[in-house]
């Protein structure tokens, strides 16, 4: 941290001392200028019409750029108007809306274009239906009646069978002025022989707004020549056009309408394609853990999306980079502190050693004692720092074979009985008389054991028990170490970095144990769930 320090400080004097020098040097070159400016006093006014335009020349260089700027940005943002989905989709509906005054005239030309070929037509193909408009026939039947003003009977009989020609799927009949029916085409026994005004009534009434279509007329211009009738089944007054043209008009709307909701499902689908497109890209990852970026392939606000997505990849990127980076210095520090602290730490322990020989007083010989146990801690925690950072590195070896845990154990309670001896502890030692087996590298199982006693060690000395325990449960065997200290919630006054447990943590997750910790006043056990025993 000091070295880092002194080069920010080193280069924030560099940055002051070359602003400060050249602000000097301007001052001096200004000075310079004004002193030959005085001696030349007609070069200095030409000098001082070239700075100006000069000056001008600049100004008018910064407003172009400024300007040209204003005119790139007011591009970019109208192709990004352009390509925008908002603006897409609105066209879309705009164009839907003006479809819809197009397409209507559009269908109803070629809807009505049967009829207006009509009269051109001739031969196999559609023929004109004389039944068809209801004007056309109540105008030529009222002009034919005016037509027969003071005709014979026999005249108007002949008139009517003439447009029986003409019409043959039409009824008609005349009356004559005394109100006897003259003729009927075809003949109609329902028609009375003789009319009566209520006869002509009830005719009128009858055929009004009914079926089929009625037209009367009275023959010439007064009623006293009779009244001829023309009656026309409301079948016959329709277009013979084919059958087709009558569901034009509803197929043309449905294209149309299916062509909208066409248009609208492809716009979404290809959103939504775009955006699971994205959604897989965030849920892909590489082997570090960072997303793939996405190809942009619209400029759009998904393509905007895309973009800040990429952003955000390349950023995580450079920043794992950079943790590594870091992280790797981290190991590199610690591993090289670990060694040179080694050297100096072996000189003070054989000194130590040396001076122990001596004939030194009782409060030497306590602190020779005293520089041995910070020695022997400080060993320790040199040795669980190179652990932890080989560990960390994925780098500590790890050599799995079938060890038996029963025999580990004795063997580390020996190994330690010594140090609780000499401390005081009651050692306590229950292990099962037969052999359990776990797939485990047992260098790794003793380093587990041994941080954990020496916590027991340092915090749990005042209970001055320690005991070794192997159990079953549940076909799953359990190691179980226990002091009688005073608890996790007491504070202890050897409280150290936690290194130890660290490293105990880092091992147990490698090695597919399970660690767990049960702490109350005046007991404390750790356990370690092996996998299925093998006896």
């Amino acid at each position: 941290m000091s070295r880092r320090k002194s080069d920010v400080g080193t280069s924030e004097g560099a940055s002051e001392g070359t602003s400060e020098g050249t602000s000097v040097g301007a001052d001096a070159s200004a000075s310079a200028g004004i002193s030959a400016g005085e001696g030349t006093s007609e070069v200095t006014g030409a000098g001082e019409g070239t700075s100006e335009v000069t000056g001008t020349g600049a100004r008018v260089d910064a407003v172009a750029s400024t300007g040209a700027g204003a005119s790139k940005n007011k591009t970019k943002g109208r192709k990004k108007w352009r390509k925008s989905l908002l603006v897409r989709y609105l066209f879309i509906v705009v164009l839907a809306l003006l479809l819809w005054p197009i397409v209507l005239p559009a269908a109803s030309f070629f809807y009505y274009l049967p009829d207006m070929l009509r009269p051109y037509i001739s031969g196999e193909g559609i023929k004109p239906n004389p039944y068809e408009s209801r004007e056309e026939l109540e105008n030529m039947w009222h002009d034919i009646a005016l037509h027969l003003d003071g005709k014979t009977p026999h005249a108007v009989d002949k008139q009517l069978h003439a447009l029986k020609l003409e019409l043959p799927k039409a009824r008609m009949f005349w009356v004559d002025g005394a109100g006897q029916t003259m003729l009927s085409l075809p003949n109609q026994p329902q028609l009375p022989a003789s009319w009566t005004a209520s006869d002509s009534i009830a005719f009128m009434k009858q055929s009004y707004a009914a079926d089929p279509y009625t037209v009367v007329a009275f023959i010439g211009e007064k009623p006293d020549q009779g009244f001829m009738v023309l009656q026309v089944p409301h079948v016959l007054m329709t277009a013979a056009t084919p059958f087709y043209m009558g569901r034009f008009f509803i197929i043309v709307m449905t294209v149309v309408f299916i062509f909208f909701l066409f248009t609208s499902w492809l716009f979404f689908y290809r959103i939504r394609k775009r955006l699971v497109r994205l959604e897989g890209a965030m849920a892909s990852r590489d082997t570090r853990g960072i997303p793939y970026p996405v190809e942009v392939k619209r400029e759009d606000e998904i393509g905007q999306l895309e973009h800040a997505f990429n952003g955000m990849i390349s950023e995580l990127d450079t920043g794992r980079k950079r943790e590594q980076q870091e992280e790797s210095l981290r190991k590199q520090l610690i591993a090289n502190l670990s060694h040179d602290l080694r050297t100096p730490l072996t000189i003070i322990r054989s000194h130590a050693y040396s001076l122990k020989k001596d004939d030194l007083s009782e409060s030497g010989q306590e602190s020779i004692a005293l520089i041995e146990a910070k020695s022997d801690d400080l060993n320790q925690l040199i040795d669980d720092l190179l652990s932890y950072t080989l560990l960390s590195a994925g780098k500590y070896p790890l050599e799995r074979e079938t060890t038996d845990m029963v025999r580990l154990l004795r063997t580390t309670a020996a190994s330690w009985y010594p140090l609780f001896e000499t401390e005081g502890f009651e050692v306590v030692v229950s292990l099962p008389d037969y052999a359990i087996y776990w797939q485990v590298d047992p260098r790794w199982m003793t380093r587990i054991l041994d941080n954990l006693l020496q916590n027991i060690v340092r915090h749990a000395k005042a209970g001055r028990y320690v005991g070794f325990y192997l159990e079953e449960k549940d076909g799953q065997s359990v190691v179980i170490l226990e002091d009688h200290g005073p608890g996790l919630e007491t504070p202890s006054v050897e409280k150290g970095a936690g290194i130890g447990l660290e490293i105990v943590a880092l091992m147990v997750k490698e090695l597919g144990l399970r660690y767990d910790l049960e702490s109350s006043s005046g007991r404390t056990r750790s356990y370690l769930y092996g996998p299925e025993s093998t006896t």
